[in-house]
């Protein structure tokens, strides 16, 4: 994990913050339930534990992020299928960065 944080740390000394860092932010559940749905072998084996684990430690490492973070609660948005949730999302972004709607 130190590894690929000074290396994560490394590439962000070299290319600079971007202007805004979307976070789609995920149940458990919600997780669980999109890789039911792709239904792809290799994700099949993966724990709730795991998951978990990984939501908590993203949640830690935005916490802790210096530039700019629009979150989006997306456990009740299905933008590949629904126009409108993903005018919902590209709204936010525009409001956010333009200060827009």
């Amino acid at each position: 994990y130190d590894t690929y944080m000074q290396l994560f740390e490394l590439m962000m000394s070299m290319v600079g913050t971007p202007d805004l860092l979307i976070y789609l932010k995920s149940d458990v559940p919600h997780l669980v339930a999109k890789i039911q749905k792709r239904g792809r072998d290799y994700e099949q084996g993966i724990s709730l534990e795991y998951l978990s684990g990984l939501n908590d430690r993203y949640e830690k490492w935005i916490s802790e992020y210096k530039g700019r973070v629009l979150t989006i609660d997306a456990d009740n948005l299905d933008f590949q299928n629904r126009p409108e949730d993903f005018s919902y999302i590209t709204d936010k972004i525009d409001a956010e960065l333009y200060g827009l709607f």
